[in-house]
Formats: C-alpha cells, structure tokens, sequence
C-alpha cells in the first residue's frame, strides 16, 4: 500500500490481510467500483478553485485533497507518476486549468493503454504550448515537442536520429490550440486542440526506418512498436513502483538495477499493446515488486498525503489544505509545476538538508498530534501492548509501519525512551509515546517507501 497507494491505517491493513493479497491489488486495479471524491464538496469551500487560473499556489490544492481523500488510491498515483513522465508546469503555461485537465485525462486514462495517453498529451493544449507545438508549422517546423515524444516520453536517448526528431515533428504540424488569448474577468478562456490541415506536412516521412506520409497518430504507433519504447517505459514503472533507479538522463549508459524485472516490465507492456491496468498486475503480483520493500524514497506527495491519511482528520477542506500544499512545495516537489520538461529528479535527490529538515517537521507536528483520530488509536493499541521500553518500541514501530529498521536505530530508540524507566500510561506515558513517535519520522528507514 505504500507504493501502490498512500500507506494505510492498521485497521485497513488488518481488513485487506483477512481480504486476501490478490483481492487487495484487483481493487486497486479498479478505481471505478469505488466512490470518487466529490470535487464539489471541496468548491463549496473554495469556488475559486474552480478556475484558478492563474492564481499562484491555488492550482495544486484540489488534487492534493482528492489525494488525502480518495478511496483509489493507485489512480492518484498513476496521476503523479504520468505528470513526472509528461513533464508540464504552470511556471510557462501561466493557467493552472489547462493542466489540471491534464491531471483529470490522467486519472480518467491512466489504467488504459498508452497510447491513448500519449495522443491525449499530444492534444493537450498545455502540452502543445509547453513545448510549442503551436509554433511547429508545415514551412518551418519546431522540434521541441518531437523531441521530448523521443526522448523522455516513449524512447529514451540512443534509440532515434536527428532525422528522425524532424520527420516526427513534421507529422505534428497543424497540432495547435486556440484561445491562448485574451484573458477574461475570470481568468483565462479555455484552451482548445485544433487541427489547421493548411499547416500541416502532408509529405512523404522517413521514420525509424519507415517512410510514408505519417501523421502523429502513425507515428505514435511506430513509436509503440520499436522494442526500446517497452524497455524505456518499463524503466519509469520500476522506478516509481519498485526501487529507485539512476535519474532518467543516465539511463543510456547506466543499466537497471534489475535488467531481469525491467526486461518482464517490457515484455507485458509488449504483449498487452501497452494496456497499463494488465502490466501493473503482472507487475504487483510479481516477486520482485513484493520482495523490494523499502527501496525507493517517497516523493514529497507521497510524504505530506501518507502522513495526513494515518493521521485522520483532515477530510475537510479547511484552511489547513494551502499549508498541506505548501508543505509539498517546501519538500520539493511543486506538483502542476515541475523544474523542467524533464520533470523531478527521485530517488536521493529528494533529500538535503533543507527537504530533510521540511519532511521532519511536518512529520513530527502530525504525529505527535493526539487529538488527530489516526494517532489515538495507534497509542491506544501500543498502551494496551506493554509499557516496557523495549516492547513500546516494537509495537510502535509495528503498529506505524511495519517498519523494519536497522539494530542502531532500534537500539537508540529504545535507549532514548529506557531513560524515564516503564511507560506509565495513567500520567506520562501518552507523551512518552508521541514523543517516540516523532523520534520513529525522523529516522533515515521512514523517508522509504
């Protein structure tokens, strides 16, 4: 659940154990039998959030709700794994609309085939002005968008020729949007896709060793079955999924950590025609998904949503949710506005000293909140356990994960609470136990997913 969704609670945990493992990955693999989050529920509180525009810091909020809140969680982190992949930040679109859209394409398409992802991207008006698809005409064409379909979004570097950067971005001539300007009362009007047959280039194309009169469409499929496109894209599901992997401009010259599971990765995306609810199946009932626990730090999403699941009380869209937002930010990762087309770097890189410092105190305030519902019930299990240290330490770090921590961390935090003696739950124990805790957040084992 931690990598599949946002963790869960002990009482969730419990449930889908008796459930059964298979019945746990097909509900997750089936977002629709679930009820969605009520977006509306969330404008009656914030209509502005309708049309953010180009509010700075008022785009992200709703998703960041609809995280804390869903009942499907996979289809919500299909939504950042598929945003990290197609790159694309209000810092240039400057209109948070189009790009939420893109969010929702996302959560609507994202256990479907991929390429009919990949056309939704290439219509998407954000995407089109992002990489300025709207100046690829058929006398002078741009190779922004064509070479970012190549290199980040289907094959990666080392697959394709300058050549064939040009003929691709001559089939995307004409793949344009409408309404960029002006702005109205309430923002920007929306954006639309529009085909101008009179700026595309109906000549002929060689592509990847094919020639004829492509358009985006063919050659999106030609794309699709070249070998290296699995491969790549099997990549970005092991390192969002299983275990973190070198950053993405390496990969042509550094290998998988797991060139076997990548390889079973490609051949399910190779067999499925790319069907992304049949290669994440394979995927969470394989070995190798479920032996690689702890492998991969949790993105900053990942780290805010988790926290404020276990935690409780945070289903209503109060004041809190711009400080949640902001908190993701602080960690760095500015959701619906990424550094570069090339999106966040994972893994280590989340990590410095100033994200480390974020990330603990976020944590710590949250958990060692006793009025929140998710953290009494976690100190009522533990105080009905034991109130040796040595026990209390177990149970905790049982009860908030399992987490599995190293023999020094183990032994420090028992050393630490041993200080004040047995836990004595009718005074200070309560404390005691918040206390351990925060001190558990703040360990190098929790920042893994």
């Amino acid at each position: 659940m931690r990598r599949a969704g946002f963790g869960a609670s002990r009482e969730e945990l419990e449930t889908r154990c008796k459930e059964g493992y298979t019945e746990t990955v097909e509900e997750l693999l089936a977002p629709l039998a679930q009820t969605p989050v009520d977006i509306y529920e969330f404008l009656r509180y914030y209509p502005l959030w309708w049309k953010p525009g180009t509010l700075g810091g008022l785009g992200q909020a709703p998703w960041v709700w609809t995280m804390i809140n869903t009942a499907s969680p996979l289809q919500e982190k299909l939504c950042i794994f598929y945003h990290n992949i197609f790159a694309t930040g209000v810092a240039k679109v400057d209109h948070y609309d189009e790009i939420q859209d893109m969010i929702d394409m996302f959560r609507e398409k994202g256990l479907g085939h991929y390429k009919d992802i990949l056309l939704e991207v290439a219509k998407n008006p954000a995407m089109i002005y992002w990489l300025d698809n709207n100046e690829n005409h058929a006398d002078s064409i741009n190779e922004n968008w064509g070479r970012e379909l190549l290199e980040l979004f289907t094959m990666g570097v080392g697959n394709y020729t300058e050549g064939d950067v040009q003929e691709c971005s001559r089939a995307f001539t004409g793949w344009t949007l409408e309404h960029k300007l002006p702005r109205f009362h309430m923002g920007r009007w929306d954006w639309h896709f529009k085909f101008v047959e009179e700026d595309h280039d109906f000549g002929e194309k060689e592509f990847l060793g094919h020639k004829g009169n492509f358009d985006g469409e063919e050659v999106i499929d030609i794309i699709l079955a070249n070998p290296a496109t699995a491969t790549f894209m099997a990549r970005h599901i092991y390192n969002f999924f299983v275990e973190d992997e070198p950053q993405v401009p390496a990969w042509s010259v550094v290998p998988p950590n797991n060139p076997k599971a990548v390889q079973f990765l490609a051949d399910a995306l190779m067999d499925s025609n790319y069907h992304m609810e049949t290669v994440l199946r394979k995927l969470f009932n394989s070995d190798f998904f479920r032996e690689s626990q702890f492998s991969r730090v949790k993105n900053p999403a990942e780290v805010v949503v988790s926290t404020l699941r276990l935690v409780g009380n945070s289903s209503l869209p109060g004041p809190d949710i711009l400080n949640w937002t902001s908190q993701i930010v602080y960690m760095g990762q500015d959701l619906l506005n990424p550094p570069s087309v090339e999106g966040w770097h994972s893994g280590i890189e989340w990590i410095n000293s100033g994200t480390l410092m974020k990330r603990t105190n976020f944590m710590s305030e949250m958990v060692g909140d006793y009025s929140r519902p998710g953290i009494a019930k976690i100190i009522d299990r533990v105080s009905s356990t034991s109130f040796k240290p040595e026990e209390v330490v177990d149970a905790c770090l049982d009860i908030i994960g399992p987490l599995e921590v190293t023999a020094e961390t183990r032994v420090e935090l028992i050393d630490h609470v041993s200080s004040q003696g047995d836990f004595d739950w009718q005074s200070t124990g309560v404390a005691r136990a918040l206390e351990l805790l925060q001190l558990i957040v703040a360990t190098r084992e929790y920042q893994f997913a």
